[in-house]
Protein backbone atom coordinates (compact mmCIF):
# COMPACT_ATOMS: atom_id res chain seq x y z
CA UNK A 1 0.00 0.00 0.00
CA UNK A 2 1.36 3.42 -1.40
CA UNK A 3 1.73 5.87 1.73
CA UNK A 4 0.12 9.87 1.62
CA UNK A 5 2.14 12.56 1.88
CA UNK A 6 2.03 14.65 4.46
CA UNK A 7 0.34 17.60 1.52
CA UNK A 8 -2.37 14.85 1.16
CA UNK A 9 -3.54 14.35 4.65
CA UNK A 10 -3.89 17.87 4.86
CA UNK A 11 -6.20 18.13 2.41
CA UNK A 12 -8.30 15.55 3.44
CA UNK A 13 -8.28 17.19 6.92
CA UNK A 14 -9.47 20.42 5.14
CA UNK A 15 -12.03 18.46 3.61
CA UNK A 16 -13.29 16.96 6.69
CA UNK A 17 -13.24 20.35 8.66
CA UNK A 18 -15.07 21.81 5.99
CA UNK A 19 -12.76 24.06 4.20
CA UNK A 20 -13.21 24.87 0.58
CA UNK A 21 -10.93 23.75 -2.09
CA UNK A 22 -9.57 27.27 -2.62
CA UNK A 23 -8.06 27.28 0.65
CA UNK A 24 -5.46 25.23 -0.28
CA UNK A 25 -2.17 26.49 1.00
CA UNK A 26 0.59 25.76 -1.39
CA UNK A 27 1.66 26.96 -4.82
CA UNK A 28 -0.75 26.83 -7.66
CA UNK A 29 1.00 24.20 -10.03
CA UNK A 30 3.67 22.85 -7.94
CA UNK A 31 3.83 19.07 -6.34
CA UNK A 32 2.65 20.05 -3.32
CA UNK A 33 -0.62 21.70 -4.30
CA UNK A 34 -1.64 18.88 -6.49
CA UNK A 35 -0.99 16.38 -3.37
CA UNK A 36 -3.13 18.38 -1.38
CA UNK A 37 -5.94 18.68 -3.98
CA UNK A 38 -5.68 15.10 -4.15
CA UNK A 39 -6.38 14.47 -0.79
CA UNK A 40 -8.46 16.95 -0.42
CA UNK A 41 -11.12 15.07 -3.37
CA UNK A 42 -10.15 11.81 -1.65
CA UNK A 43 -13.72 10.69 -1.87
CA UNK A 44 -14.98 12.03 -5.34
CA UNK A 45 -15.51 10.03 -8.18
CA UNK A 46 -12.61 9.76 -10.39
CA UNK A 47 -13.38 12.25 -13.76
CA UNK A 48 -13.82 10.03 -17.04
CA UNK A 49 -11.43 12.55 -19.55
CA UNK A 50 -9.85 10.35 -22.27
CA UNK A 51 -13.76 8.62 -23.81
CA UNK A 52 -17.22 10.27 -23.82
CA UNK A 53 -20.21 8.24 -21.49
CA UNK A 54 -22.50 5.98 -23.28
CA UNK A 55 -25.38 8.70 -22.71
CA UNK A 56 -22.56 11.51 -24.52
CA UNK A 57 -22.92 9.90 -28.19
Amino acid sequence: MATQSAQWREGMEARKAGQLSHSNPYEAGSQQSADWLDGFTYDEPEQNVDRPEPSEG
